[in-house]
C-alpha cells in the first residue's frame, strides 16, 4: 500500500436493529481487514436486545451511537454525519467483508482519482445455524454477482454528499433509490471483478422475496423513471 493511500482515512457505518446474534462477526470481518479502516461507527437504530453490549465490547476503534428507530436508511444518515473520513464505507450488521475488501477498493480508488465509488461482487450464504428445512426455503444463486449494494461499495465522502442522504421513507430499497440519484448525477463507479461482500442469508432476511416488498422495490424504480422523464 502506498503512503499516501495511508494518508486517506476510512469510515465505516454499521447500522444495526437487534443484532446482536450476528454483529461481532461482522465487527471482525471490518477489524480483519488488510487495510483498516481509521474508524468504525455503530448505529444502533433502537435495539431492545444485547445489541449495545456486544458493540461495546470492541473498544476503540469502534464508535457506538444509539438512536430511536427510524430504519436502516436513518441510522447509515446519521454514521455519515458522524464520520471524520474522507472515505465511507457501509456493512450491514448480519453481512461480512472478505478481508481485502478496503484494500483492493483503495487502491483502486487512488489509481483512479476520477472515481467517485468503487464497488465489488457479493456472494451470498445461508447462515449456519438454520435448520436444513429453512435452508430449502431459502434460494441462493450458483454464482456470484456484481454487488450494487451499499455493503460492497466503498465511496469518497465528498461523492457522497453531493448525492444527499438515504431517503427514509422507504420501508426497503433506500440504496436502490440513492444508487439512481448517483447515476442521474453522473457519478463514475467501478466493478471489481471478485467477491469483496458475503451477503448473509437467515430466517428474518426471508422479508426481502415477500411480495409486498417486491412491490415497494418497484414503487422505488418508477420513482427514479419518474425523475428522469422530468429531467
Amino acid at each position: 500500500m502506498s503512503t499516501n493511500n495511508n494518508k486517506i482515512s476510512i469510515t465505516t457505518i454499521l447500522p444495526v436493529y437487534n443484532g446482536e446474534k450476528y454483529l461481532a462477526e461482522a465487527i471482525d470481518s471490518i477489524l480483519s481487514q488488510t487495510h483498516r479502516p481509521q474508524e468504525i461507527i455503530i448505529i444502533d437504530d433502537g435495539s431492545t436486545d444485547n445489541t449495545a453490549a456486544v458493540a461495546q465490547l470492541f473498544g476503540d476503534p469502534v464508535r457506538y451511537h444509539y438512536q430511536p428507530n427510524q430504519g436502516a436508511g436513518a441510522a447509515r444518515n446519521n454514521g455519515a454525519d458522524r464520520a471524520r473520513g474522507d472515505i465511507l464505507a457501509f456493512l450491514d450488521a448480519d453481512d461480512l467483508w472478505v478481508e481485502t475488501k478496503l484494500a483492493r477498493q483503495m487502491q483502486a480508488l487512488t489509481a483512479h482519482p476520477t472515481l467517485d465509488m468503487v464497488f465489488g461482487y457479493v456472494q451470498q450464504f445461508h447462515s449456519p445455524e438454520l435448520p436444513d428445512e429453512v435452508k430449502q426455503q431459502i434460494k441462493i444463486p450458483a454464482e456470484i454477482v456484481p454487488g450494487q449494494h451499499v455493503g460492497a461499495m466503498l465511496i469518497r465522502r465528498e461523492a457522497f454528499q453531493k448525492v444527499g442522504p438515504f431517503k427514509t421513507d422507504w420501508e426497503i430499497g433506500e440504496f436502490i433509490d440513492w444508487y439512481a440519484r448517483a447515476e442521474e448525477l453522473g457519478l463514475k463507479s467501478l466493478m471489481l471483478p471478485e467477491v469483496v461482500m458475503k451477503r448473509r442469508l437467515h430466517k428474518d432476511s426471508q422479508g426481502t422475496y415477500k411480495r409486498e416488498h417486491q412491490k415497494a422495490y418497484v414503487r422505488v424504480l418508477k420513482a427514479a423513471l419518474d425523475r428522469r422523464r422530468k429531467t
